[in-house]
C-alpha cells in the first residue's frame, strides 16, 4: 500500500514538473517595443515612395511578335509615372504586414518597329496601365541571431487594362492594333512587379534591418544585448517585439544574469511607438559597470574639498598622533568602492537607485604605503529621471538620501555625524556629476538609422517604465536602405522575348 502511494506521489510530482518546465523556460523581456497602427500610417508614406521607386526601376526585355502579315518589335520600355495613391499598409495578425494597392495606374513609353505587308513604321508609344492592384504580405520573424527579419513574401499583382497611343507616320493607321500590342505588354508588366517587390523586401529591407544593433558596445566598459527572445507578436492594432534588454561587461561577456524582474506591460495604442523597460534592464547595466570595476574613486589632493580635508584632519587628529606625530601634515585621501551592485526600484512615483559603498580614510606618508585611519559604510539613494533624445535613452541622477556609519563600532558612528553634511556635499559635487557624465550620453535603443523618437512621455509603473512617443523620419526609407547597402536597380537578365 505504501509503495502504491509513493508511486502515485512520484507520478503527480513528475506531472507538475512537466507543466512547470515550459513556464520556467520562458525568458521575460527586459525591453519591449510596440509599433501601433498610428506609427504604421507614417511608415505607409515612406513605403509607398520606396515601392514607387522600385517599380520605376523595372527593366522590360525586348519583345517581338508576329501575327500573319503583322510583325512588331518593342524596345526601350520606360516607366514614366506611377500613381499609387490608393495604397494602404496595415497589420496582418500573426503574420506581419500587408501593403495593398488598389485601382492605381502606371504610365510608360516604349519604341516600336512595325512591318505590315510592305509598310514599315517606327515611333514612340505612350501607354498607361489602369486598374493596377498589388497585394503584398510580409511575414516577420526572429532569425537565429535574434534579429527582426522578413522571412518570406506573398505577392499578387494584376493590371486590368492597358491603353496605348501611337505617334509617327502611321500612328492613326495602327491604332486598331493597340489592343494586340498592349496585351503582351500587360502580361510582362504583371510578371515583373512581384519579383521587383520580393527583391526589394528580402534583400534591401533585410539589409537595413541588419544595421539595427542586436549585441553592441555601449562604451569601453559595457555592451548591450537587444536580441529578440521570441517572434514578433502581430495584432490588428500593433507589432510587439520582446527584447532581452540586458547589459553585459565587455571583459566577461558570457556572465549569466537571470531576469527575476516584473515583465513590462504595454496597454496603450494612442501614440506611434512605445518603449517599455523593466528594472532588470537598469539593474543589468549597474551590475555590468560594477563588474567592470568602475564604481571606485580615489579622492586626494585638489580633488578633495578644502573644508572636508580640514574636518577629516580634525576628526582623526588623535588617531594620527597615536600613529606618528610626524604625519600630522601628510596628505589625506578618501577611497570609495561600491561593495555590491546598485539596485533599481521603479514605482508609480518614480525610479530610484540604491548604492552601498565602503569609504576608507587614508593618510599618505611620503615614500611609504598609505595607512588606513578609518573605514565606514556609505548608503546613498538617488532619484533617477529617464529621458529619450532621438533614439538614445539617458538617465539623470540626483542624490536623495545619504547616510554613513562606522564599520568598527556604534561609538565611532556617532563621531562620524559631523562628516555627514560635507561628505554629502562632496558626493553631490564630485561623484554625482561623474555618474551623470556616464549616463547622459545614453544608450541607443533598437531603431534603424533615420528614425527618431519625438514628443516623448515617460510613465512610471510598479516594476517598469513605459515611454510613449511619436516617430520622426530624418531620412527616407530608400536613404536608410542605401546607408546599409548598395542598391542596384531591379533588372531582368533576359534581352529578348517573343510572343
Amino acid at each position: 500500500m505504501l509503495q502504491v502511494r509513493m508511486t502515485s506521489l512520484l507520478l503527480a510530482l513528475l506531472f507538475l514538473l512537466s507543466l512547470a518546465s515550459p513556464m520556467a523556460a520562458a525568458e521575460p523581456a527586459g525591453c519591449k517595443i510596440r509599433i501601433t497602427d498610428r506609427g504604421l500610417e507614417m511608415l505607409k508614406f515612406e513605403t509607398q515612395k520606396f515601392v514607387e521607386e522600385e517599380l520605376s526601376n523595372i527593366s522590360m526585355p525586348e519583345m517581338k511578335g508576329k501575327d500573319g502579315r503583322f510583325q512588331y518589335t518593342i524596345t526601350d520600355v520606360k516607366i514614366t509615372e506611377l500613381n499609387l495613391s490608393h495604397a494602404d499598409l496595415r497589420f496582418i495578425p500573426d503574420v506581419g504586414l500587408l501593403f495593398d494597392v488598389q485601382n492605381s495606374s502606371i504610365s510608360l513609353s516604349f519604341q516600336r518597329r512595325i512591318l505590315y505587308w510592305f509598310f514599315y513604321d517606327t515611333g514612340n508609344i505612350n501607354a498607361s496601365a489602369e486598374g493596377v492592384n498589388i497585394n503584398t504580405a510580409v511575414n516577420l520573424i526572429r532569425d537565429n541571431e535574434g534579429r527582426l527579419k522578413i522571412n518570406n513574401i506573398s505577392c499578387d499583382a494584376k493590371i486590368k487594362k492597358m491603353r496605348a497611343e501611337f505617334s509617327g507616320t502611321l500612328g492613326r493607321v495602327y491604332d486598331f492594333l493597340a489592343r494586340f500590342l498592349t496585351t503582351g505588354m500587360r502580361f510582362f508588366l504583371n510578371q515583373q512587379i512581384c519579383p521587383a517587390l520580393n527583391h526589394a523586401a528580402l534583400v534591401h529591407v533585410n539589409s537595413m534591418l541588419e544595421t539595427i544593433p542586436v549585441r553592441t558596445e555601449v562604451d569601453q566598459y559595457i555592451g548591450i544585448d537587444y536580441s529578440l527572445i521570441s517572434d514578433p507578436v502581430v495584432t490588428s492594432q500593433s507589432l510587439d517585439m520582446n527584447f532581452r534588454g540586458m547589459f553585459f561587461d565587455l571583459s566577461n561577456q558570457n556572465l549569466p544574469l537571470v531576469n527575476y524582474a516584473v515583465e513590462p506591460v504595454i496597454r496603450e495604442y494612442d501614440r506611434m511607438v512605445y518603449l517599455a523597460l523593466s528594472e532588470f534592464f537598469f539593474d543589468s547595466g549597474m551590475f555590468s559597470y560594477y563588474s567592470a570595476g568602475i564604481f571606485q574613486m580615489h579622492i586626494v589632493n585638489e580633488k578633495m574639498p578644502k573644508d572636508l580635508e580640514v574636518l577629516l584632519r580634525t576628526t582623526y587628529f588623535g588617531t594620527i598622533i597615536m600613529l606618528n606625530p610626524a604625519l600630522v601634515d601628510a596628505p589625506l585621501s578618501l577611497q570609495l568602492a561600491v561593495n555590491s551592485p546598485p539596485k533599481t526600484s521603479i514605482k508609480t512615483s518614480g525610479a530610484t537607485v540604491v548604492m552601498t559603498a565602503i569609504v576608507k580614510v587614508m593618510i599618505l606618508p611620503p615614500g611609504q604605503p598609505p595607512v588606513q585611519l578609518s573605514s565606514m559604510t556609505m548608503e546613498a539613494k538617488f532619484n533617477a529621471k529617464v529621458s529619450m533624445r532621438g533614439k538614445r535613452l539617458a538617465v539623470h541622477a540626483d542624490l536623495r538620501r545619504f547616510k554613513i556609519f562606522s564599520n568598527q563600532s556604534a561609538l565611532e558612528s556617532l563621531a562620524l555625524i559631523p562628516l555627514q553634511a560635507p561628505l554629502k556635499t562632496m558626493l553631490q559635487m564630485s561623484v554625482v556629476p561623474l555618474i551623470n557624465n556616464w549616463t547622459k550620453r545614453g544608450v541607443r535603443i533598437p531603431l534603424a538609422d533615420g528614425i527618431d523618437f519625438i514628443e516623448e512621455v515617460v510613465e512610471y509603473h510598479n516594476g517598469f517604465i513605459v515611454i510613449g512617443a511619436n516617430l520622426h523620419f530624418s531620412k527616407g526609407l530608400r536613404e536608410m536602405i542605401a546607408g546599409s547597402s548598395d542598391i542596384e536597380p531591379t533588372t531582368s537578365n533576359s534581352t529578348s522575348t517573343t510572343v
